[in-house]
């Protein structure tokens, strides 16, 4: 070690987070049933007992740069379900998440104040209890800008933010599976598999299975010979008007003559022995019975082989939308739409708004800023798409523009700073940075057409900037972990253990008496509102189902905010 820390780690100290980042994900790849430390604990333990091992200190602002990202990667990610959540609909889940965070920060600094902690253990505290990882950063952040501390003694707090999260963590990520998936369900003498299965048969829900493929294709794409002679002397067009007549969805997309193959021309008369390629909607092809009509069907695979595209399309209020009424002051749906002039042969698969799989349904109103995926022969859906707004093809590249300007305002936005009593009030470049991820976020969902961010790049930012923090954390704090830990005494394990139970306690109860929410609905919302993963994964093995994941999504993307931030409050109410 004394070679290893002589000849690579001081000299090359970037060898050592490498090697740190690969023994923590290896660490967090540990699984007992449904729980596992995660790479975010695993490089944090590795960080720790590496660190212990080469005393080596990691300055400089690589901890700032790759936690800005994290921070901007998540509220990127929970934007648009956070300010979604922001509406009445999502009111009630909005309150039960504030419960819980509220009520988690209250016991956090109440047991803090009890044994007397300092800020970087009571940040630690809340962190580990509550599994929120992001607090590391936030607390260490404004730890730094307390009036009063020495460099020195603000470096000793933040290692002890690290210590209190470490001891805290674990029991923060066993006891709220424990907790929600048998306990609690318990208590009020119910099933949670039997009440998961009533509300998926009430909700319709599929099953889910990631192994097993949709067998059903709702646009099909078929070849017909014309041998039924009532069938010739029709145009294409025709034949497609008296379809739309009859409300069925079917289209000519092109067709072979004596070995050469027209293309769709409305005009084009049908003749017997043609090969005539017909994209349709199934059920429409089937209640049509071609066979009678038409011919039998064949197989040309050069006559159905012709190049088809599934495009992205932001309706912007041009001709397809014209806003979200249509000449008439009607709302314009999804079934208007599919019957305008540009759309034949073209096939609505998808509707999206501000981030939301609307699904489609012929009720659907369309409006300005949704996305469409329409799918269909290419020339006729770029067609359909210069009518309809801006396409948006698809793309791995990260718009770095949009992503850097939004670290940069973000973290702008955190540096003017207001003091009471001395202390800095200022929101912080991390706060900035995870609030301007959201917004940037929420306006991205609503205007697709720029600030790509696709998920593997995403992932990236998110996974691998809290990692690279939480590892140079744990490699700075490790010499000081064990005296850390002394000084912090084993009840911190006790007041850990307290503070993850009672947010979800007072969360249940408000929103099983209160409220009256479903019991997999409100056992998962608490899951989300105190971002434990390993108490969601609990909750699905127990419901063998994963309805409860239906109430995850409005107080995860809340919970991921209120916490992080109660990162600088529990500093500024311990300081």
């Amino acid at each position: 070690m004394e070679w290893f820390r002589a000849n690579v780690f001081r000299p090359h100290p970037e060898l050592l987070i490498f090697l740190t980042i690969a023994a923590g994900f290896l660490l967090g790849r540990l699984r007992y049933r449904s729980m596992a430390l995660g790479a975010v604990t695993g490089c944090l333990v590795a960080g720790l007992v590496i660190g212990s091992q080469a005393k080596v200190e990691i300055d400089g602002p690589i901890k700032s740069v790759f936690f800005l990202m994290f921070l901007f990667a998540l509220g990127y990610d929970v934007g648009p379900q956070f300010f979604r959540a922001l509406r009445k609909d999502g009111l009630p889940q909005v309150v039960l998440a504030t419960i819980v965070c509220v009520t988690g920060l209250a016991a956090a600094w109440a047991f803090a104040a009890l044994a007397g902690y300092g800020p970087g253990l009571s940040a630690g505290l809340l962190g580990g209890g509550l599994t929120q990882s992001a607090v590391l950063g936030v607390a260490s952040d404004a730890i730094s800008r307390l009036p009063g501390l020495g460099p020195a003694q603000a470096r000793d707090e933040s290692h002890l933010v690290a210590v209190a999260y470490a001891v805290t963590y674990p029991l923060g990520t066993v006891l709220p599976a424990l907790l929600l998936a048998g306990v609690l369900p318990r208590l009020v003498g119910k099933d949670l598999a039997a009440e998961s299965a009533v509300l998926a048969a009430d909700l319709e829900a599929a099953e889910e299975d990631p192994d097993a493929g949709e067998g059903y294709y709702k646009h099909v794409l078929r070849a017909y010979e014309v041998d039924v002679a009532r069938f010739a002397g029709r145009t294409i067009g025709e034949f497609e008007a008296d379809q739309k007549a009859a409300g069925r969805r079917l289209y000519i997309t092109r067709l072979r003559r004596a070995g050469e193959i027209l293309e769709h021309d409305p005009g084009t008369r049908i003749e017997l022995g043609d090969t005539l390629a017909i994209s349709a909607v199934r059920g429409d092809l089937v209640a049509y019975d071609a066979r009678s009509h038409i011919g039998m069907e064949t197989d040309d695979s050069e006559l159905l082989g012709y190049r088809t595209e599934s495009l992205h399309v932001v309706v912007t209020g041009r001709r397809g939308a014209r806003g979200p009424r249509t000449a008439a002051g009607t709302p314009r749906t999804i079934r208007s739409l599919r019957h305008e002039e540009f759309m034949p042969g073209v096939f609505i698969e998808g509707h999206w708004r501000a981030g939301v799989d609307l699904r489609v349904r012929l009720d659907n109103t369309v409006e300005r800023g949704d996305t469409l995926v329409l799918t269909g022969p290419r020339h006729r859906v770029d067609a359909a798409a210069a009518e309809l707004g801006t396409p948006v093809p698809t793309s791995f590249a990260t718009d770095m523009v949009w992503i850097a300007l939004g670290l940069f305002l973000g973290g702008c936005l955190g540096i003017p700073a207001l003091h009471a009593a001395g202390a800095p009030l200022s929101l912080s470049t991390s706060t900035g940075a995870l609030l301007m991820g959201l917004v940037f976020g929420w306006v991205r969902s609503k205007y697709p057409t720029y600030g790509n961010l696709p998920s593997a790049a995403q992932w990236l930012m998110g996974t691998l900037g809290l990692c690279v923090f939480v590892t140079v954390v744990g490699l700075n704090a490790g010499p000081s972990f064990v005296p850390g830990l002394r000084q912090a005494g084993w009840p911190l394990l006790l007041w850990g253990a307290v503070v993850t139970t009672l947010p979800l306690l007072a969360g249940f109860l408000y929103g099983h008496f209160v409220q009256r929410l479903p019991l997999p609905i409100l056992l998962g919302a608490l899951a989300g509102a105190q971002t434990t993963t390993a108490a969601l994964g609990a909750l699905a093995e127990r419901a063998r189902s994963q309805i409860p994941a239906l109430g995850t999504t409005v107080p995860y993307a809340l919970g991921n905010v209120l916490l992080t931030m109660w990162g600088s409050v529990i500093v500024l109410l311990r300081r």
